[in-house]
C-alpha cells in the first residue's frame, strides 16, 4: 500500500433522504412468509423470479450457526429470528427491489412491507435488532435505514446494548480482522494516490487503521457532493468488513458506508 493513510474518524453524512421521497422502488410481487431462517432471511410459498428464499436486502441482523461448523451464534440472534418471526411469519408480504434483485446463492434481494405497508427493514433496524449493511448495487433507501439504525442506537435497544457490536475506536482492532465494523476515528491524512484513495487515521500507515477507495468509489462520493480528501481532521464512522493489509483497512464501496460525524 503506498505510504498514505487516513486516521479513519467516520462521519456521519447528512446528504440521505427521507423514504417518503427515496428513489421508486421496484415492485416484485407479494407472497407468504412459511419460514423464517434468522433475522435477515426468510422463505416464501411460492417462487418470485425462480426463488423462494428472501435475504431482506440492506441490513444484517445478528447470526445464526446454521448448520455451519465451529461458528458460534452472535448476542442476540435468537431474538432477531423471534422478532421477525412476529412480523411476517404466516403473512403476506410486498416485495420491492430497489438494486441488485438476486445475490449469488439465488436469494432474491428485497425491501419487505406487509399488508398494512410496514417496512419490516425499518421495524428490524428500529428495534436495535439489526444494524444497515449496504452494496453498492443496493443503495436506493439506505439514508433511511441509516436513521432508523440511529435512532435505535441512540437508546441502547438490542444489539446497541451489546459490546458484541458496539463501535470501535481506530486503535486495538487487529483482534477483530475478520468482522464486520463500526469505526470511528479522526482522518490525520487524506490523499489519492495512483488511483486509490486512502484515509489514514495516524502517521504510521503501515500498522494504523486506513480507509480505501479506488476510483469507481470516489467518483460516487464526488457525485453525492463529498470529496473524501476534503476530510482531513474531520471525524467519522465507517462501517465495513476489517481486513489486513499492512493495518487493519476497509474498503470502502459506496457512500453510505461513511458518516461525517459533527463533533
Amino acid at each position: 500500500m503506498p505510504g498514505y493513510r487516513v486516521l479513519v474518524t467516520i462521519l456521519v453524512l447528512t446528504w440521505g433522504v427521507t423514504l417518503a421521497h427515496a428513489g421508486p422502488l421496484t415492485q416484485g410481487g407479494s407472497a407468504k412468509v412459511v419460514a423464517v431462517v434468522d433475522g435477515d432471511t426468510v422463505l416464501l410459498d411460492v417462487a418470485i423470479d425462480g426463488s423462494k428464499e428472501v435475504r431482506l436486502v440492506g441490513i444484517q441482523a445478528p447470526k445464526l450457526p446454521l448448520g455451519r461448523k465451529n461458528f458460534k451464534k452472535w448476542p442476540l440472534a435468537d431474538e432477531a429470528r423471534k422478532k421477525l418471526e412476529t412480523l411476517v411469519l404466516g403473512r403476506t408480504v410486498d416485495l420491492k427491489f430497489g438494486g441488485r434483485r438476486m445475490d449469488r446463492h439465488g436469494r432474491l434481494l428485497a425491501h419487505l412491507f406487509n399488508e398494512q405497508g410496514n417496512w419490516i427493514q425499518g421495524d428490524m433496524l428500529s428495534s436495535g435488532l439489526a444494524r444497515v449493511y449496504s452494496f453498492p448495487d443496493n443503495r436506493a433507501i439506505v439514508p433511511d435505514m441509516l436513521d432508523r439504525e440511529k435512532q435505535a442506537r441512540s437508546q441502547n435497544r438490542g444489539i446497541w446494548g451489546e459490546a458484541y457490536y458496539g463501535i470501535r475506536q481506530v486503535d486495538n482492532l487487529d483482534n477483530v480482522i475478520g468482522t464486520f465494523q463500526l469505526i470511528e476515528g479522526v482522518v490525520v491524512e487524506a490523499a489519492t494516490v495512483r488511483g486509490m484513495t486512502y484515509l489514514n487515521f495516524a502517521e504510521d500507515w503501515r500498522s494504523d487503521f486506513t480507509i480505501s477507495l479506488n476510483k469507481n468509489t470516489l467518483a460516487l462520493f464526488i457525485q453525492a457532493g463529498l470529496d473524501p480528501v476534503s476530510l482531513k481532521g474531520r471525524a467519522v464512522r465507517v462501517r465495513g468488513w476489517l481486513k489486513k493489509r499492512n493495518g487493519p483497512v476497509i474498503v470502502v464501496t459506496h457512500p453510505e458506508q461513511l458518516e461525517v460525524l459533527a463533533r
